[in-house]
This record gives structure tokens, C-alpha cells and sequence, in this order.
């Protein structure tokens, strides 16, 4: 057993689990089903947001220990479904280690790619969708729509301006919002300025980075779970910021 190539399978599959947004234990406990099925006593493994450390020992006495940094990444449900069942293939069948690396190789990217109008209508439509949720109009509902497009465009846009920076485009992303949806109210378009920018905004609410923080917290994986809260509250901070900015900036419309 080639055990330098095993660990490097392991970790791989760890890296792509979190990468698309799978939680810290289900990381943790797949890597370890993992190592164990192929012949592993007591692996060590430890997880972090944004690193994962994976440690054996050989039955010579050897130890072996990666580390990679996971960078930057959001939730991808289709594409966690498909490594979690990759990772239950490689523990119920066991195929050969160099085998199962390039069986991970060959899979380059799962995530599908949609066309910049696609992504726009779908912050559009659920923009307008959530603000007759809240008790918006119908007229409310168009405004919310063209405001989710708005907003749409500052994601998608800028972030070739500010890279990873998730705080700023929030900033501008909720800025916008609260600009446009008054700037309609102010036009006559609009009745609720309120629901419109509220309806708006749940784009950027950071839902599951907030659940995933607390679900770590409960069991125990606290330096984990801090992290994810600190990501939730800089979130929460700037879509405040933002509007403030925003209502500033339509004041004097």
C-alpha cells in the first residue's frame, strides 16, 4: 500500500468536500471512513473552515501528514451530494488507491455554469418573490425585481474590482438596494420602501454560514463554529453599512 498516495486521496476528497460548503464534521468523519477502509487504524484528522490538516501512521511507525488551505468558497448542495457519494463509493468498494485519484482527477469541476442572464433572473425573481412575502404589492414586487437585478449585476460585476472581498460587495450590493428602492417609492413606482429593501436584501443575508455556525457550536467544533459566526456578523455589518450608505445617498432625491 502505497500509504503517501492514500493520504493524498483522503485529503483530496476532504478539500473538495468543504470547498463545496459540506460541514466540518462531515468532513472530518468522511475522511476518516475513508482512511479506515482502506486499512487505517486511528486516523487523525482536523478541520477549520479554511484548512485541513490529515494525519497517519504507517504500520512501520511512520508518520505522514498533510495540510491544505481551502480557499474562499460558498455552499454548492449538487456538488456536495456528489463528493459525499464518491467518498461512500471509495468506502464501500475500495477501489486501488491510483485508481480512485484518478477517478477524482478526471472530475475537474461538477459545478454547473449558467449564463450571466440566467443568474440575473434568478436574483430578480427571488426578489420578488420574497417582498410579496413580506407583504409587499405587486408594484413593490416589480421594483424588487429590477432591484434584484441590480443588485445582480454589483455581485457579479464587482467582484473583478474587489476580488474576494465579500464585505465590500455586500456594502455595495445592499447600498444599491436601499438607493433604488427609495429612489422608486420616491418616483411613485413603489408604496413600501421598507418591504422593498428588506425583500431585496435577502440576497445577501448570510443564512447558512449563521446555521452552520451554530449547528458547530452545539457539537463541539467551536473554533469552527466562531469562525462561521464572526463570517455571519462582518455580513450582517455590512448589508447595515450599506443601507445606511444607501438611504444617505436617496435622501436628498
Amino acid at each position: 500500500m502505497d500509504y503517501e498516495k492514500l493520504v493524498n486521496l483522503a485529503t483530496d476528497v476532504g478539500c473538495r468536500l468543504m470547498s463545496s460548503g459540506a460541514e466540518i464534521y462531515r468532513v472530518e468523519d468522511s475522511v476518516s471512513r475513508v482512511l479506515r477502509a482502506y486499512g487505517v487504524e486511528a486516523p487523525e484528522v482536523f478541520a477549520l473552515p479554511n484548512c485541513l490538516i490529515v494525519s497517519i501512521n504507517t504500520p512501520d511507525g511512520r508518520p505522514i501528514t498533510r495540510m491544505r488551505r481551502i480557499p474562499v468558497h460558498g455552499t454548492d448542495i449538487e456538488e456536495l451530494d456528489i463528493y459525499n457519494e464518491i467518498s461512500r463509493e471509495l468506502c464501500s468498494q475500495t477501489p486501488p488507491v491510483g485508481e480512485a485519484l484518478d477517478m477524482l482527477s478526471r472530475i475537474t469541476s461538477v459545478r454547473r455554469s449558467f449564463r450571466p442572464t440566467e443568474v440575473l433572473l434568478g436574483y430578480s425573481f427571488a426578489t420578488a418573490f420574497f417582498t410579496l412575502l413580506f407583504g409587499g404589492s405587486v408594484m413593490d414586487a416589480v421594483c424588487a425585481f429590477v432591484c434584484g437585478s441590480a443588485v445582480g449585476l454589483c455581485l457579479m460585476f464587482g467582484s473583478k474590482i474587489a476580488g474576494r472581498n465579500g464585505f465590500f460587495l455586500t456594502v455595495l450590493g445592499s447600498a444599491v438596494a436601499a438607493f433604488l428602492a427609495h429612489l422608486f417609492v420616491v418616483g411613485g413606482l413603489g408604496f413600501d420602501v421598507d418591504t422593498i429593501t428588506i425583500g431585496v436584501l435577502m440576497l445577501l443575508v448570510p443564512g447558512v454560514p449563521l446555521t452552520n455556525a451554530m449547528r458547530e457550536i452545539l457539537a463541539g467544533d467551536i473554533y469552527s463554529g466562531l469562525s462561521r459566526a464572526a463570517e455571519a456578523i462582518l455580513t450582517a455589518a455590512a448589508i447595515a453599512l450599506g443601507v445606511a450608505v444607501g438611504i444617505a445617498l436617496g435622501l436628498p432625491v
